[in-house]
């Protein structure tokens, strides 16, 4: 059953129409006669988040929301402003407050990420046949101590009842049915005491833009192999959510030294505030000389003594996201400026800047090392200089050794020899550009 988007000009709290209430009521009421609970006077609900979701434009596009208190499900979408695109009645644990510890039958609250999707060998009764996992507990209820495990987004082999799971969110079999389709892997879900809407926010967006640069900043750390990179980090709680933070800096610190270059990018930078702390999560493309890898990071950010914002936890889950055309687009450009200065080296006779380009051990048409390719040029240049040199039909792509360039080539010298083919070269990052090492040559026939 849908409600009716909610539009706020400034602050809007999640009210569902008077029947619809009126009937969950009921609902309630009888769930706590037919559990025979006995609700002490005086005694009221535990303590939870009260978030208020303020619209900033790292949201993500679509995410889902449950608001414990009012036993509602929401999808929100961000098409400035932030909006409610759907509402659906929930149930969830039976015990009020955050979750703390296996069997304790309470919901969790934070912002958590669908991992996967159940649709067999499931018990139809208490599953409804269809389910999504969660990822509980995240980095930060590592840190705050919390234990238990399973807990998913699921529906019921009957109608649902308010607080009736045992730590899970619940739907109705249809309305599961019908969204679920868009529950993908990595979807946020931010679970909640109680939930409002409010309108822009603009503490929000200085956070939000804020981690979104502490993001990036740490890729570029990463990816130019700096000591900076572990500035990055809260070494305590990293320890207690992840690993020994001294072990992943000694191993990072090994990488660094081991490798000549790593490629680190990120792309679609988003973010969500959960109790306590914050996440950002991006596409990743990892690329080393032993290896790529692409998927989904996530930081999770928490404040320090000093205010300062910095990493408690990560995840990452491997999966073709799509970047390997998009790291070639970010290599590109820095790609065709060394070409361009290599070409004009060459057809200019400049010695010096032409063999600069070229790896210690580069090879070139079986001479080996910059040497011998020195020597081979300087003996053809001074029988006839370069008059000429020109590329056309550039196109790059990943290869093992770095970057593989292929190009049209048309050479012409000074005294008039001239001819055309395909130039091949392998580029290998450093620490200030590119470096040649290998080329290849085939005539055009």
């Amino acid at each position: 059953m849908n409600s009716s988007p909610c539009l706020p000009a400034k602050s809007c709290l999640l009210v569902r129409p008077i029947e619809f209430q009126f009937i969950w009521m009921i609902r309630a009421a009888l769930a706590v006669l037919l559990a025979g609970v006995l609700l002490v006077p005086g005694e009221g609900r535990a303590e939870g988040w009260h978030v208020r979701i303020g619209d900033h434009n790292e949201l993500p596009p679509m995410f889902l929301a449950v608001d414990k208190s009012r036993q509602e499900f929401f999808i929100l979408e961000r098409h400035s402003p932030l909006a409610i695109r759907a509402a659906y009645p929930c149930t969830t644990g039976q015990a009020d407050g955050d979750k703390q510890f296996e069997g304790d039958l309470k919901t969790p609250e934070g912002v958590y990420f669908i991992v996967t999707k159940l649709s067999s060998g499931l018990d139809f009764a208490e599953y409804g046949g269809l389910a999504y996992t969660l990822n509980y507990p995240n980095p930060v209820d590592r840190i705050n101590g919390k234990s238990g495990y399973g807990i998913w987004i699921h529906s019921k082999g009957h109608e649902i009842v308010p607080k009736e799971t045992k730590g899970c969110i619940a739907l109705n079999l249809p309305d599961l049915l019908n969204i679920g389709g868009e529950f993908v892997s990595g979807l946020p879900v931010a679970v909640s005491d109680s939930l409002e809407i409010e309108g822009e926010s603009p503490e929000d967006q200085q956070i939000s833009a804020a981690l979104v640069h502490k993001s990036r900043a740490w890729a570029a750390a990463w990816s130019g192999r700096s000591k900076e990179m572990f500035a990055f980090y809260d070494p305590e709680r990293y320890s207690i959510a992840n690993e020994s933070f001294a072990a992943f800096r000694s191993n990072k610190e090994r990488l660094f030294q081991m490798f000549p270059w790593l490629h680190t990018i990120i792309s679609n930078v988003q973010a969500l505030s959960g109790p306590g702390y914050w996440v950002t999560w991006f596409n990743q493309y990892y690329r080393a000389p032993n290896m790529t890898a692409e998927g989904i990071r996530r930081l999770y950010w928490q404040q320090g003594a000093d205010g300062a914002f910095r990493i408690v936890g990560m995840e990452w889950i491997e999966q073709d996201v799509g970047m390997a055309s998009e790291y070639l687009e970010t290599v590109e450009p820095g790609i065709s400026d060394f070409i361009e200065t290599w070409r004009l080296a060459w057809e200019n006779g400049d010695i010096k800047t032409y063999i600069d380009a070229y790896a210690p051990d580069a090879v070139q048409a079986g001479r080996r090392g910059r040497n011998a390719i020195k020597q081979q040029k300087e003996t053809l240049w001074r029988s006839a200089k370069p008059a000429k040199v020109e590329f056309s039909g550039v196109f790059l792509a990943t290869d093992s050794g770095g970057i593989k360039v292929d190009m049209h080539q048309s050479f012409r010298d000074a005294k008039g020899f001239s001819d055309r083919g395909i130039k091949t070269l392998i580029l290998t990052p450093t620490a200030t550009g590119w470096a040649i090492v290998s080329e290849e040559w085939s005539a055009e026939s």
